[in-house]
């Protein structure tokens, strides 16, 4: 098997997690470099330079936006699955996150501290980097008093879909107006993803792992009698999208939930009034389902598709019944795993490192530059935390088409 390389981020304050990675309209990648655990904590934007071969850091969130990390209020301190790129306009937007504690600080309790004016999170804010020129074209206030869990963009009609934490509501922005309207709580658990189809409606799921699905053609979202996979034994409750992927043609969607022992699926949006959803099996190896068992270990995400058509997805492996220990330290190797659409074939391709002697499995999102190679956003231990690049062997410019357009 390949091993890919791994880049830790190397700013102040060390950086703890990776929440979101995406190819950027200019073919190259982009990820939030994020410091959730660390008290006035900020988030920064890191780019991949294929010239150097290096990391560099683009954006001090904070600074962009004018919110403070010493004012004491909780901090704009990630980017959660909130990219998303235009490739008509050369835009790459980018919405904050909640989650750490303002400066001076030892905890932060979104709903305790929702009314508290000297502690709570002011809003969720809206940046646009723009990738011809090199810098901020614009920020704006996004979700007022909550953060944004998830991104979409639909780039005909000039809006972006979000996902807030901590209400769970549908949002809708509109780039022109540089408004946004909420249409609704969707549930109590929240999905981690958005999507699109080719007629421009969007998908996400509520908490008992059933699609609802928006339509700009008749303004309604709606719940729809299609439910993502859910493992043999167990009901779909929380069974919401943790990471979704388009086919290079765009007629499918390619998924996996946030849920135990999860499952490859696959989804025809076009495919009859509701479209239609596919199990292609469990992303782990098999283990003792009757053992309860850490989300961290239990996790899959990371999808994105190689210039060869083929399907990349990170995963778990552990020793047969070190799940039982239900700690984060147990011993772990990430893997990605090459799936053949077209015969249902799965393959181990690759290793993802971290540090020396740490984890690397634990995988946010993906995405492929304009070379043909991968890269995967990581959430490792011990920190500072960073991305992997794994070389593909590919040759020629412009293969990081088409762009996926949600985080």
């Amino acid at each position: 098997m390949k091993t890919a390389r791994f880049y830790p981020f190397e700013h102040s304050p060390t950086p703890d997690s990776c929440w979101s990675l995406s190819t950027g309209p200019d073919g190259r990648i982009y990820a939030s470099s994020c410091c959730e655990g660390t008290a006035g904590g900020g988030v920064f934007i890191v780019r991949y330079n294929d010239e150097t071969d290096r990391l560099d850091t683009i954006v001090n969130v904070a600074e962009a936006v004018g919110e403070p990390l010493h004012s004491g209020r909780a901090t704009q301190c990630k980017i959660h699955y909130s990219f998303a790129a235009s490739p008509a306009t050369g835009i790459m937007y980018a919405a904050t996150h909640l989650s750490a504690p303002g400066y001076g600080q030892l905890a932060y309790s979104p709903w305790a501290d929702w009314r508290d004016e000297d502690q709570s999170f002011p809003h969720s804010t809206l940046l646009a980097w723009d990738t011809r020129k090199d810098e901020v074209a614009w920020t704006s206030v996004f979700i007022p008093r909550e953060g944004c869990r998830c991104l979409a963009l639909d780039e005909e009609r000039g809006l972006l879909y979000a996902i807030s934490y901590m209400r769970d509501h549908f949002w809708i922005y509109d780039l022109d107006k540089r408004q946004i309207r909420s249409l609704g709580r969707l549930g109590s658990i929240n999905s981690q993803t958005i999507f699109t189809d080719r007629q421009g409606r969007v998908f996400t799921s509520n908490g008992d792992g059933q699609l609802v699905r928006y339509s700009p053609h008749t303004g309604k979202l709606e719940e729809i009698p299609v439910v993502v996979p859910a493992a043999a034994g167990l009901t779909s409750w929380h069974a919401v999208i943790y990471d979704a992927v388009a086919s290079p043609e765009g007629d499918c969607v390619y998924g996996v939930p946030w849920d135990a022992n999860p499952h490859l699926f696959r989804y025809w949006p076009e495919d009859g009034p509701y479209g239609r959803m596919e199990d292609l099996g469990p992303v782990h190896q098999d283990r003792d389902q009757s053992i309860a068992m850490a989300f961290y270990l239990d996790h899959c995400g990371g999808l994105v598709f190689g210039a060869d058509g083929m399907l990349y997805y990170a995963t778990t492996r552990w020793q047969p019944g070190a799940e039982a220990s239900f700690t984060l330290e147990t011993p772990t190797e990430g893997i990605v795993v090459r799936y053949n659409p077209r015969t249902g074939e799965k393959e181990d391709f690759a290793r993802l490192v971290g540090h020396p002697g740490g984890q690397g499995h634990y995988v946010s999102r993906a995405g492929r530059d304009r070379h043909g190679n991968l890269f995967f956003g990581q959430v490792t231990r011990p920190i500072p935390t960073g991305i992997s690049r794994l070389p593909m062997d590919t040759e020629g410019t412009d293969l990081h088409l088409p762009v996926r357009t949600w985080g």
